[in-house]
């Protein structure tokens, strides 16, 4: 293939991919936004954590020696 028809058709290729992928992209959020919602759900994983860590331990019972 002639090197200047490759050079076209690979121009036309990287448009089309640009323009398809333009779709998928998603919106651009502030950072702050971004930290907000990451410690939102580390907070939510760490009170499922205890809960699952709470039910799964039996509760300590007082020992009273007979």
């Amino acid at each position: 293939m002639h090197a200047d028809v490759h050079h076209l058709l690979h121009t036309v290729t990287s448009a089309e991919l640009h323009a398809a992928a333009g779709e998928f992209r998603l919106p651009r959020t502030s950072l702050r936004t971004r930290v907000g919602w990451t410690l939102v759900e580390v907070g939510l994983r760490l009170t499922t954590q205890s809960r699952e860590a709470t039910a799964a331990t039996p509760r300590a019972t007082a020992f009273h020696p007979a």
